[in-house]
């Protein structure tokens, strides 16, 4: 068995805290220790440093557990203050509203472990691990299946509610099993098939449980060398084909097959088109990018504005792969 833990158990229980305790943080918000545990949990968070856009509202509250009891105990937090749970993984794939998000956002970035089973062929991570660093690690030991995934800019858990996928390949394809979390405080394993699992969706999305961990089917055995240029391979395409020199969601729109969603946006002649600090990417039309200073409200409109255009020229409506979190106005400015 080959393991790997995350650093540091910041979020350690503890017999010491039987009650919650509070104090006042340098930028007006509170932390505020939940109950058993010396995990914080901080209120008036600001989220766009959590997210891929870099754009965002303020948390209600906000928590980033380190372990699995750590998280129930947050869940319960919430039960017990009527707050609402919206989950926040890497924060990409995702535009969240200026007006921020009511409630508790938990963010499970931090709930990291994985165990390669030579035996198995079996890969287990925890929701917080980045994919791209699961990629680079089994082609380090020779294990195929997850080369394609190299660069998804997402987490293990919402790859796995997300059905996230590129190159013909996606999550369905690999799953053995997810371990959710339900609002009751109880843990279930699912399969596939359990989970609904259709392009870029599965039945978890719009639901209350959380993933908390999931595992992959791989092959071991295969010559290191060859597995991690295969890996780099994907990774110099995508870096070929898609903007990362400004922050994005990833690709925005949902392919409607038989076509691509960037195919029609960039033959409708959006491609640069820009409101605010948005724009549609030169170099791939199904990414719009943070060109300096954008807003959430720039890109939602934007959004709105390439759908409605889209919808004209081809009668198709395109459909968000991004998902929004809080409320949206349409903001309305001229074209840059």
């Amino acid at each position: 068995m080959i393991t790997s833990q995350g650093f540091g158990k910041i979020c350690e229980f503890s017999n010491f805290t039987p009650q919650l305790q509070t104090k006042d943080d340098v930028d007006n918000s509170k932390l505020i220790y939940l109950p058993g545990t010396n995990c914080p949990l901080k209120t008036h968070t600001s989220l766009s440093a959590f997210t891929s856009y870099r754009v965002g509202g303020e948390a209600e509250c906000y928590v980033s557990p380190y372990d699995l009891e750590a998280l129930q105990v947050s869940i319960e937090y919430a039960k017990e203050n009527n707050l609402a749970i919206t989950v926040l993984g890497a924060g990409s794939n995702l535009l969240v509203s200026d007006r921020g998000i009511p409630g508790l956002v938990i963010a499970t970035r931090h709930l990291r472990s994985k165990n390669f089973d030579p035996t198995t062929g079996q890969l287990t991570v925890s929701a917080g691990e980045p994919i791209p660093t699961l990629a680079w690690d089994a082609a380090a030991l020779g294990w195929e299946g997850l080369e394609w995934a190299v660069g998804i800019p997402g987490t293990v858990g919402g790859a796995v509610v997300m059905n996230a996928g590129a190159h013909n390949s996606c999550i369905a394809d690999m799953l053995v099993s997810a371990q959710v979390l339900s609002p009751d405080g109880t843990l279930a394993t699912l399969t596939p098939e359990e989970l609904g699992y259709t392009y870029r969706s599965s039945l978890l999305q719009g639901r209350k449980r959380i993933v908390t961990q999931a595992t992959f089917q791989l092959q071991p055995g295969a010559d290191p060398v060859q597995v991690t240029a295969r890996t780099k391979e994907h990774k110099k395409h995508r870096l070929s084909t898609q903007p990362y020199s400004y922050p994005s969601c990833g690709s925005v729109f949902r392919n409607p097959k038989p076509y691509s969603a960037g195919w029609l946006i960039e033959q409708t002649g959006l491609k640069g088109y820009q409101l605010g600090g948005a724009q549609v990417a030169q170099l791939h039309a199904n990414f719009i990018v943070n060109r300096g200073g954008a807003k959430a409200s720039d890109i939602f409109s934007l959004i709105r504005h390439v759908q409605n255009e889209v919808q004209e020229r081809w009668s198709i409506w395109l459909e968000p792969e991004v998902k929004m979190l809080g409320e949206f106005q349409l903001n309305i400015g001229k074209r840059q």
